[in-house]
This record gives structure tokens, C-alpha cells and sequence, in this order.
């Protein structure tokens, strides 16, 4: 599992492709699905800006898992992976935007990119042990991995840093354009009714 995950972090910003393309050549999009989704898409990357706004740019390697701090404030105060969370909102939402293969390719899109991050998760763990040792270990059991929880961050593990918006939409500047891309094709294909397989 941690060697599919060293893979999966190398790679993660290239492994959400081959769902694009099967989504673009099925794509079927009605206003109500377009709507739904983007909802559930823009809750996705409005969680993932508020936890950039203090992670940093820390979170866009893709040599290895790694991290100055250990940051428990924001959106890490409720769930120890937010970004991942984020990413399937976002991965969710533009399955849904697109009714492509409704609803058989999003159920399948959410299992994998679940199983990626799992596996991903497995070695930023490990690297988080390693360096901040009890503090790590008390985090860990304290806050949920996925889904958030109503349990607060111990006091002794606070971090104290301080929040960017600004840092954060640099951060996200990437993300954003991806997002603002795939919004616009799905939006194309719902005002022409143009099909490149008909449904």
C-alpha cells in the first residue's frame, strides 16, 4: 500500500485525467445537474483555500510527503485531511455537473480516488510520526481522518499560525484555473447541447 502511495503523491495531479476524458465524451449536462454540482464542487475548493491559508504551499510537493508544521487549526481542527476531502467534493461535483455515465462513473471515481488517498495518507503518516512523534499520536487520535468530528484539538497541540487568504489563493491559483477550465467546457456543452456521444 505505501509503495501505491508513493506513486499516487507523485502522480496525483495526473491520476483525475482519465475520468476527464470519459466524462468529456459522455458528458450530458442538465441545469439541475449543473447546479448540483457546482454547489458541491465550490464547497470542495472552499475548503480546500481555507486549509491552504495555513498549510502554505507546502502541500504542492510531489517529491515526497513532508511539512514544516503540524497544523491542527481551521479546517484540521475537525478532520486530519481536509484537502483530500476537498479534492473528492470537487471530483464529485464536476461528475455530477456533467451527468456523464450518471451515476455509475461518479460511485466509481469516489471508490478510487478514496483508495488513492488512502494510500497517500498511509505515507504522509508515517512522515508525521516520525517528526512531530506524541504530538502526531495525540492529533491523530483526537481528530478524524476523513470525516469531520465534533472533538476539539488538545490545547497542548494548538498551532499557532497565523491565517492568509492571500497565501491561499497563490496556493490554489493552479487548482483554481483547473476548476474555472472544467467549469467552463461543462457549461459549454450545456448551452450548445452539443454531444460528442449521444446519450
Amino acid at each position: 500500500m505505501k509503495k501505491a502511495g508513493k506513486l499516487f503523491f507523485k502522480y496525483r495531479s495526473y491520476t483525475p485525467l482519465p475520468f476527464f476524458l470519459i466524462m468529456i465524451l459522455f458528458i450530458n449536462p442538465t441545469f439541475i445537474s449543473f447546479l448540483a454540482g457546482i454547489l458541491l464542487a465550490i464547497l470542495g475548493e472552499i475548503i480546500r483555500i481555507w486549509a491552504v491559508s495555513y498549510a502554505g504551499s507546502e502541500t504542492r510537493t510531489t517529491v515526497s510527503a513532508g511539512g514544516t508544521n503540524l497544523v491542527t487549526q481551521g479546517p484540521y481542527s475537525k478532520l486530519r485531511n481536509p484537502l483530500y476531502l476537498g479534492n473528492i467534493l470537487i471530483y464529485t461535483g464536476f461528475g455530477i455537473m456533467s451527468n456523464s455515465i450518471f451515476p455509475f462513473l461518479q460511485i466509481v471515481a469516489i471508490f478510487y480516488f478514496s483508495f488513492q488517498y488512502y494510500c497517500i495518507i498511509l505515507i504522509e503518516e508515517e512522515y508525521l510520526e516520525n517528526r512531530f512523534k506524541k504530538d502526531y499520536e495525540i492529533y491523530r487520535k483526537s481528530i478524524n481522518k476523513f470525516v469531520p468530528g465534533f472533538k476539539s484539538v488538545p490545547e497542548i497541540i494548538k498551532s499557532n499560525l497565523d491565517f492568509s487568504l492571500n497565501d491561499g489563493f497563490l496556493s490554489e491559483k493552479r487548482s483554481l484555473h483547473a476548476f474555472i477550465f472544467t467549469a467552463l467546457i461543462i457549461l459549454f456543452f450545456l448551452v450548445s447541447n452539443y454531444r460528442i456521444i449521444k446519450p
